[in-house]
């Protein structure tokens, strides 16, 4: 396996370890579906949370913007004296990871309602669930989907790391190659996270122009 470190020689590495790549891919993807699922049933009940309390919603953004600006390494340091290693605190670090662009999405997009619109809806009698049912959500529909969007890439990338608190993943093959200097288990974990993400931004680009309609999308 180590006998040749011709990066191109990450296909046969995968190709004879067949069940350790599905059984990594497996732990990856489980990882990052459920950072983002708990992500959105967070963020999005508690964007619409803030915009109803006018008080909370410049300290919320301040909060989830320099949440943003705090380096995943630091994140995944900070839960480990309480969660310890392995798959949860993994899960943890990437769910509030996850958590902010969609929240910071969702709420700008309710936000960002014309003020028209709103005003209309009101003095057609429509009460404030009303409101945010059938006007405020619709329209914030394509900004909570690139929110959603951002997330799924930006917690496969992520995933890598929790393999520094054994959260299992990609991210083992990509420091056994680093920690063996071999470009071949190097790649092999680093290649098949790329794909994901790709893969991810383009169908997530698809369904977003089929749910969201034309005249609305971002």
């Amino acid at each position: 396996m180590f006998g040749s470190n011709d990066p191109l020689d990450f296909i046969d590495y995968i190709r004879d370890n067949p069940d350790q790549f599905w059984e990594l891919f497996q732990e990856h993807i489980t990882l990052v579906g459920y950072a983002v699922l708990f992500g959105i049933l967070i963020a999005v009940p508690l964007a619409i949370l803030i915009s109803r309390i006018p008080a909370l919603e410049q300290p919320a953004n301040w909060v989830a913007n320099i949440g943003q600006a705090i380096p995943s390494l630091a994140v995944l340091g900070l839960v480990l004296p309480w969660l310890g290693i392995g798959f949860r605190p993994s899960l943890f670090a990437l769910t509030v990871l996850a958590v902010l662009p969609i929240f910071l999405n969702t709420f700008v997009g309710i936000k960002s309602a014309d003020p028209a619109t709103v005003d209309a809806a009101r003095g057609m009698g429509c009460s404030d669930f009303q409101l945010l049912r059938w006007v405020q959500m619709p329209l914030a529909m394509p900004f909570m989907f690139a929110g959603i969007q951002t997330a799924v890439v930006q917690s496969i990338g992520l995933a890598t790391l929790a393999a520094y608190i054994g959260g299992g993943g990609f991210g083992d093959w990509i420091l056994q190659g680093l920690a063996m200097n071999s470009y071949p288990l190097l790649l092999a974990g680093a290649v098949p996270v790329a794909t994901m993400a790709l893969t991810a931004e383009i169908v997530l680009g698809l369904v977003r122009r089929s749910v969201v309609p034309k005249g609305l999308t971002v």
